[in-house]
């Protein structure tokens, strides 16, 4: 699903992150997913307190009321059929037995290991019942880089992601496989290689590992950080082709963006005056008005921009929940159960997420259309071909990235329909209405991917187009930002002149923009 992020030596966190219950950001969940920071579970005896005293509450029921849903009972709509006494220590494995049949492909180990993380976070809000000795080794996975094989299907989102989740909660007992030092290998043979004895999990443990919501969650972790990127990038991108299309830099001017006060879309407008070199504009303009792709581009990239801040809000809100069933509050006595395993957030998010982001595919897919094309790129060469008049009719320049591009924003744009819309009836009608929150992370990441080449194609075409008008007579000087962000590009992949076969210098810029490789704007 993802390419795997190598973290540079300035990239990594020294400071390992201290789980105690409080609150954890976006960045820091992708800093431990991305092999860039430690975790470590807090000694403070208050946090531990916290986290036994649940366990213990739990156990003081067991003893008095005899009766307490998935510990006693079965799941779901099997609550109400009773499991014998001398049966209950096997309950917990039973549950991830049968919920062992994920398809799929496998999570990348990034996205794994963000489901540990966040599974650990709201488990350490203290209200599910676990133990600290549970907590344990959950950290004792990330520290030692055991990551569970997860496919990524089978989930509907509500109650959570059981299916995918049971795969963590089977690593834990020594079972199904794990990757460890870049190979798929039996996690029974890990575990006896750092001679570890497999978990065996307490009475709620199990349902407290799977019925949550971390497998959305970690994945909106990462759509949300490469959308924020592609918003920067999208703008930056728009900046070349402004300049490269000989077009009018005061578009974006700062009197005109006041009169409607979105506050992303002024923020790429900003950001477009800035690259530009166009602080205020003349009484009038030589150009009037350029096309929409140009001109409307922070009415496009600005919903993004305005979108991040409620994105954030509903993911991390997520992140630090308690989000499985039922939850146990040993402060008030008492069992609570619900539904917070229902992952209807992060499916809205992600649900919008790939519509705002298909519309970046769809701008940029636009202004390479104009570029390419020599009836509205204002007299450069036809498909920005960089050869030389004699072998011209040879070479065919950007002609078929641009054919390319287009198909990826078609497909991003029809993969756009909402997966929160689909709900279906499961489980015999227990979970007769479910989120499908985490088809919607999955979706939002293809759509990602889609976006990201489209960029890269752009990217790509546009740093050419900008050469090619410097190179033609009275053309306006390249602005400073743009100059240094084309220069830091061409360390990356060559001008293009006779044609070539660029299909691995587009993956690697699909890469580099995964990885945020540049840094673009101040946040």
């Amino acid at each position: 699903m993802m390419t795997r992020h190598d973290p540079t030596p300035d990239s990594i966190i020294s400071e390992p992150l201290v789980l105690d219950g409080s609150t954890v950001s976006l960045e820091e969940v992708l800093a431990v997913a991305e092999g860039r920071r430690r975790v470590a579970l807090s000694t403070a005896t208050a946090f531990r307190e916290r986290i036994a005293k649940g366990n213990a509450f739990l156990e003081r029921l067991l003893e008095e009321d005899g009766v307490v849903y998935g510990v006693t009972t079965g799941y779901g709509d099997s609550c109400n059929r009773a499991v014998p006494a001398a049966d209950l220590e096997q309950l917990p494995r039973q549950l991830y037995t049968f919920h062992g049949c994920g398809l799929g492909e496998a999570l990348s180990v990034e996205a794994a290991r963000a489901v540990i993380m966040v599974r650990l976070v709201s488990l350490c809000r203290g209200v599910s019942g676990v133990s600290v000795e549970l907590l344990e080794r959950l950290v004792w996975l990330l520290e030692h880089d055991v990551i569970p094989v997860i496919p990524e299907e089978g989930s509907v989102g509500a109650s959570g992601d059981l299916t995918p989740l049971s795969y963590l909660a089977a690593v834990l007992c020594g079972e199904r496989d794990v990757l460890h030092g870049g190979q798929r290998r039996s996690t029974a043979e890990v575990f006896a290689e750092h001679g570890l004895v497999p978990y065996r999990l307490k009475p709620k443990e199990g349902l407290a590992l799977m019925n949550g919501t971390a497998v959305m969650t970690a994945l909106g972790v990462f759509a949300f950080a490469r959308t924020a990127y592609l918003a920067q990038l999208t703008t930056r991108i728009t900046a070349l082709s402004v300049h490269a299309l000989d077009g009018n830099p005061y578009h974006f001017d700062a009197q005109l963006f006041a009169a409607k006060p979105h506050p992303g879309q002024n923020k790429v407008a900003e950001r477009l005056r800035d690259d530009l070199h166009a602080p205020d504009t003349p009484r009038n303009s030589p150009r009037l008005q350029d096309r929409y792709s140009t001109r409307c581009a922070p009415h496009v990239i600005g919903v993004v921009e305005d979108a991040l801040p409620w994105w954030r809000q509903f993911l991390e809100n997520e992140l630090n929940s308690a989000n499985d069933n039922p939850l146990i509050d040993a402060e008030y006595g008492k069992v609570m159960h619900g539904g917070h395993f229902y992952g209807g957030h992060v499916a809205f998010v992600m649900d919008s997420l790939k519509q705002a982001c298909a519309n970046l595919a769809d701008l940029l897919d636009r202004q390479l259309a104009q570029l390419v094309d020599t009836r509205f790129n204002h007299g450069l060469p036809s498909n920005l071909s960089g050869a030389s008049a004699e072998r011209a009719s040879l070479n065919h320049g950007y002609k078929a990235v641009q054919i390319g591009a287009s198909a990826w924003t078609a497909e991003a744009l029809k993969l756009t329909m909402p997966a929160s819309v689909f709900s279906r009836s499961t489980e015999c009608h227990n979970q007769d209405k479910v989120s499908m929150g985490t088809i919607a992370a999955r979706d939002a990441l293809r759509v990602l991917t889609l976006v990201e080449q489209v960029a890269a194609a752009t990217l790509h075409a546009v740093c050419q187009a900008v050469e090619l008008r410097g190179q033609l007579d009275g053309a306006a000087p390249l602005p400073k930002r743009l100059a240094a962000f084309l220069e830091a590009c061409r360390r990356v992949f060559p001008a293009l002149g006779e044609d070539r076969a660029l299909e691995h210098e587009l993956r690697t810029l699909c890469g580099r923009i995964r990885q945020r490789h540049w840094s673009l704007y101040d946040a």
